[in-house]
Parts: C-alpha cells; sequence; structure tokens
C-alpha cells in the first residue's frame, strides 16, 4: 500500500480531539461534522495526526513530548515557510491554522493544514507499479528539479527576509550542530571528537548565496500524484528549513542517498528508494545539480560529511529522548547503534575524499 497510512495513536501520544474540534471549528470556515483521529506511523520527530472530517481531511502537526532542542521542533517555522512558499511554490500542502500560546488545548503550539492526497512511498516503489528504470529516473529526476527550484525561489519577495540569516550559515550550522551533539551525547555512543574538529576546522572561507533551505529533503517527504507518481504534489516536514547555502541542503539530502554500492551497514539507514534500478548515483547528482544551477561543488566533499554528522546528531537526539525514558516509540531503540554507524561514515569519507 502506498498511500500514506495511518495507525491508532501511540501510548502518551494522544489529545483531548473535542477541545481541538471546537477551536478548529471557530476557526476553519465550512468545517463541520465529528472528526477521527488517527496517526501517521511515518516519522520520528515532530508528531502527525490525520484529523478526517466527514468531507474534508486536514493533518495536525505538533512538537515531540519530553525534552527537545531549544531550537529544534518549531511549529511557527514550518507553518510559515509552507504559507509563504505557496504562491511561488505550489509544491506545500495548504495550511489552514496555527496557534503558539502555551495554554492552547494541546498544552503546545501545533498547526494545522490541509491534506495533500496522494502515494507517500518508503523504502521501495510498490511492485504493483511496474516501473521501469525509465520511470524511476524520471521520478529522480523531477526530486532534485524540485530541490533546484527551491533554491532559486526569491525568499525576498514572498516575505521571507527574515525568515534566517543566510550570512555566516555554514559556521552557525557546523558549530551548532556539534553543540548540539555534546548536549544529547549519551554513554554508549561514540563522542566523535574527531569529526568534529574537522567540521570546525574546514569550514569554506566562501558560502555561495543565500536561498530557502528545506532541510530534510527526501523522497520519503514527497505526496506523489495519485494518477502518476512520477510527478510531486507536496512536499512535506519542513520542521528544519531555513535561509541559507543551498549546498548545505544538497549535502543533507545526499546523505540520506543511500546507493547499493554502500557498505551493509549503512543499507540498514535506508528510507528511501535511492538504490532502486534507474535511480543516479550520488556523483550523478552532484554533477546534475551543478549543470542546472552553475554552482561551484569543487569543494562538495565538506558539505557531504557536514551531512552525514548532522543526521546523525538528529538520531541522537531522538535517541536521547528514547534513552532517557521520554518517549516509548521502540523505533528508537536502535538509533544509538545507527549514530555510531553513520559517525562512522563521516570519518571515512574525512579519510577518503569520497561522497
Amino acid at each position: 500500500m502506498s498511500v500514506n497510512p495511518t495507525i491508532d495513536l501511540r501510548e502518551g501520544e494522544a489529545f483531548d480531539l473535542d477541545a481541538v474540534d471546537r477551536v478548529l471549528k471557530q476557526s476553519i470556515d465550512g468545517l463541520s461534522g465529528t472528526p477521527v483521529l488517527k496517526q501517521y506511523a511515518s516519522g520520528a520527530s515532530n508528531l502527525t495526526y490525520a484529523l478526517d472530517y466527514p468531507e474534508r481531511r486536514l493533518v495536525l502537526r505538533r512538537p515531540p513530548f519530553g525534552t527537545k532542542p531549544k531550537s529544534g521542533h518549531d511549529m511557527y517555522r514550518e507553518y510559515r515557510v509552507m504559507t509563504a512558499l505557496k504562491p511561488a511554490f505550489p509544491a506545500v500542502p495548504d495550511t489552514l491554522y496555527y496557534v503558539n500560546t502555551p495554554d492552547s488545548v494541546l498544552g503546545a503550539e501545533f498547526y494545522v493544514m490541509e491534506r495533500s492526497e496522494g502515494h507517500l512511498i518508503h523504502k521501495d516503489i510498490p511492485k504493483e507499479w511496474n516501473w521501469d528504470e525509465d520511470k524511476t529516473r524520471t521520478l529522480c529526476h523531477n526530486f532534485f528539479d524540485k530541490l533546484i527550484e527551491l533554491h532559486q525561489v526569491d525568499y525576498k519577495a514572498i516575505g521571507l527576509e527574515d525568515f534566517g540569516r543566510p550570512e555566516g550559515y555554514v559556521a552557525r550550522q557546523i558549530h551548532g550542530w556539534n553543540k548540539r551533539y555534546e548536549k544529547a551525547y549519551t554513554p554508549d555512543v561514540d563522542a566523535f571528537e574527531d569529526v568534529r574538529d574537522w567540521l570546525a576546522a574546514n569550514i569554506p572561507a566562501k558560502e555561495n548565496s543565500g536561498a530557502i533551505l528545506h532541510g530534510d529533503f527526501r523522497i520519503d517527504n514527497l505526496i506523489l500524484d495519485l494518477d502518476d507518481p512520477t510527478k510531486i504534489v507536496a512536499i512535506l516536514d519542513w520542521e528544519i528549513s531555513a535561509l541559507g547555502d543551498p549546498l548545505m541542503d544538497l549535502g543533507n539530502t545526499l546523505a540520506y542517498w543511500i546507493m547499493p554500492t554502500d557498505p551493509a551497514p549503512i543499507q540498514m539507514l535506508s528510507r528511501q528508494p535511492s538504490g532502486a534500478p534507474g535511480m543516479l548515483t550520488r556523483k550523478e547528482i552532484l554533477a546534475y545539480y551543478a549543470e542546472k544551477t552553475g554552482a561551484d561543488v569543487n569543494n562538495f566533499h565538506f558539505y557531504y560529511v557536514y551531512g552525514i554528522f548532522r543526521l546523525a546528531v538528529i538520531m541522537q537526539q531522538i535517541y536521547y529522548r528514547y534513552y532517557h525514558g521520554q518517549t516509548k516509540d521502540d523505533r528508537f531503540k536502535t538509533y544509538g547503534l545507527m549514530v555510531n554507524i553513520l559517525g562512522g561514515v563521516a570519518r571515512d569519507r574525512i579519510a577518503d575524499g569520497e561522497i
């Protein structure tokens, strides 16, 4: 089944549906009937719920329970960037409601958006689609074309000039993720001081021009057209979007891009069909991006190592909550092992200069 599945609410992640229903009916025109609440099985950070009314299907997003990074899980960031992007970059859901008061009906900030109908795929392309390599290659090109299109949006023209500080973004990210790793450290993972020191010592002297960065651009964050799944309807999960060097975004994306030639431990981390026959390799993607944008990618090795280590930090932040009993989601119990694998890959790429 390739349409995004839902599950019953996980233990400890329910909320007062009647109270939310009353607030939404006061704020969203035309909403009526009794909603049904489910939870999306995918996602490991912010919590995502399906809120289905008889004639309208909505999605609610809220931060996770437990300890959260100070700058992480910012619901308004997601809500604002999607709302601003919609006229210039239609591949985002329609946003409907946001509240940030701590005494809200959830006891936390949250927002609601229209559900984007379509396919959501994870590790594999569904066999029933009967795709050949050309179809897969088309999806791959469309995927990276959307990233390029996003990076070329004039963020000032759509009112996002104060969404972040593009100048100095690279250095802030490197030092910021290094500190986040220290704060989320648990004694069963490697400290990776050598990786953190290398990143800090190799920050490029010159940054690329500022762009809107998604921050988590993966195939499993796409809603694909029901009739032609090579076409992208919407891009989800904008929680760590920012303004900055677009090669940082590409580095993040290629850190997720696991290929059949990667070592077996890395295959454990695959969350999207990046290794399907017909998909571009990381080097081919880099060449494609450079050709389409004119970007200088000679120093891309740095951005790739950054992407790998940033992913390790994100997983460690999630694992920290599990380690300390702040979430009971058993999906996270192996995240410490995955952090060690990713950190080891970062070491290897520092040593061999490959992507």
